[in-house]
């Protein structure tokens, strides 16, 4: 494993750095199955936001399916690579902080692929809370779900009492599904998970 300087995910460093000398072991280079299926089920394009985004290989999945999606991460490399990545779709990548964001519409889905397993475990409420705050009732959060007790991390898991107690106030769980294409840091560990806003 590179010997990396910065050490703290919060930083927007710590992950420019990973970008920079190519060290991006959560990224698959494309779309989950799981993500295509409910793409292929919705019953229209949803407004959705992907923070943390990435590559962003979902967003130009979304946009060529006629969905309108803003990806977002305050990595200048991620989004430097995002945009690289998403070719024509590229000016729907933006470099802005998920807690300080807002969209210029109301959002109906937000996508969560990795985002809530880079961050600290004591930043998770507010990451919760913003979710909260950015969707209206009746709104979606739907993507992966990382389940792991290992005290390290970028990923950092959680436990499924967890995540239910810190969804539960502002969402209900309405699909749970088993994730059979997962990359290796995430195999026999995550879990599809579709939540709507109370």
């Amino acid at each position: 494993m590179p010997d990396f300087a910065s050490r703290d995910p919060q930083s927007p460093a710590f992950w420019d750095e990973r970008f920079e000398r190519g060290f991006t072991p959560w990224d698959r280079g494309g779309v989950p199955a799981a993500l295509r299926d409910f793409v292929a089920r919705s019953e229209r394009p949803l407004r959705t936001l992907i923070p943390g985004c990435g590559a962003a290989y979902e967003l130009a999945y979304l946009s060529d399916a006629g969905w309108d999606a803003t990806a977002i991460d305050f990595s200048p490399g991620a989004v430097s690579a995002a945009r690289a990545a998403v070719g024509p779709w590229s000016a729907r990548v933006r470099e802005a902080d998920f807690f300080t964001y807002a969209p210029a519409q109301p959002l109906e889905l937000i996508y969560e692929r990795a985002f809530l397993c880079a961050l600290p475990r004591a930043m998770w409420p507010q990451v919760a809370a913003r979710w909260a705050a950015l969707l209206a009732p009746g709104a979606l959060l739907a993507g992966f779900f990382f389940f792991d007790d290992a005290p390290k991390g970028p990923p950092f898991g959680i436990g499924q009492a967890a995540l239910d107690a810190l969804l539960a106030p502002s969402f209900r769980c309405v699909e749970d599904a088993a994730v059979d294409d997962s990359i290796a840091v995430f195999a026999g560990k995550e879990r599809w998970k579709v939540w709507q806003r109370r």
